[in-house]
């Protein structure tokens, strides 16, 4: 199979959000997902980015974050860089359904404190495919750059479930589920507009998040929390150094409303069902550069 070559595109502006969702519909039956296909090699850069300050508030609010601080949350450039991320993976040349994706994980490195009234530079490519055992994982990355410097980087792993011959990991440490959990800090009941409120500060206006009706034509009861707004939601309450990697793994979707228990010790944190203890995320805060 011969690849494409990496390519640059440069944009003027930030994508619309819901039309590339509304392509990425009506493209997902049309995939065939499988790990050695190909995917798009287009790094999509958006430069002049300026952070509006109402939206980041909203933000902010919407996930326990302290309003005004002169620093961006440790996750917020995420959110800057999804539309580049869904306009990749709307496309036809990318491989996955973009319909019944799962974000799986996502790695953060924060190289400094990103100031809220700074300029920016946004990059976004597809790094590449692998199979994962219930299918094909996609990883996707964004850099944030002041001036020339890398000050920000994630790496985000996105599941399209399918038929899969690889093989489970082998045999070795517990999974995260199966250890003991972490000493509980904080319980949280979280109403059922989360999802709502999220989705209109952060954009992802992902039907699963927004209303029981839309999120039961997907299969689920409820609707669920945002993957991000959980790893949000404990970094605001666990805090962040100004150089930090961040880890977290999403493990079962939180349904809305609902009662979670935040638990942490030694830089790790977890959040689990309040009643069944079920864990729904798993993450580590550790220094940047390690020690």
């Amino acid at each position: 199979m011969t690849t494409a070559a990496p390519t640059t595109s440069t944009l003027t502006g930030v994508p619309a959000l819901t039309p590339l969702l509304a392509r990425g519909a009506l493209l997902s039956p049309l995939r065939r997902p499988r790990p050695d296909a190909d995917f798009p090699r287009t790094r999509l850069v958006l430069p002049g980015l300026r952070v509006d300050l109402a939206r980041l508030a909203a933000y902010e609010r919407a996930c326990g974050f302290p309003t005004g601080a002169d620093a961006l949350p440790p996750t917020y450039p995420h959110v800057l860089g999804f539309p580049l991320a869904m306009r990749l993976m709307s496309g036809r040349d990318f491989p996955l359904p973009l319909l019944g994706l799962v974000h799986t994980s996502i790695g953060i490195t924060r190289r400094a404190a990103l100031p809220a009234t700074a300029e920016y530079e946004l990059t976004v490519y597809v790094e590449g495919l692998a199979p994962h055992r219930r299918g094909t994982e996609a990883t996707v990355v964004t850099e944030v750059r002041a001036g020339a410097d890398l000050v920000w980087e994630s790496r985000s792993t996105y599941l399209a479930r399918h038929r899969t011959t690889a093989r489970p990991p082998a045999a070795g440490e517990a999974p995260a589920g199966e250890r003991d959990p972490l000493p509980a800090r904080a319980e949280w009941r979280l109403a059922g507009d989360v999802g709502r409120r999220y989705g209109a500060a952060s954009g992802d206006r992902n039907p699963i998040h927004l209303h029981p009706l839309t999120a039961r034509l997907f299969g689920f009861p409820r609707a669920i929390a945002h993957g991000m707004w959980t790893v949000a939601r404990c970094l605001a309450e666990h805090g962040t150094p100004d150089a930090a990697v961040v880890r977290a793994e999403f493990r079962a979707p939180v349904l809305l409303p609902g009662t979670v228990t935040y638990g942490a010790e030694d830089g790790r944190f977890e959040l689990r069902g309040a009643r069944e203890g079920r864990l729904h995320l798993s993450g580590e805060v550790v220094p940047y550069p390690a020690a």
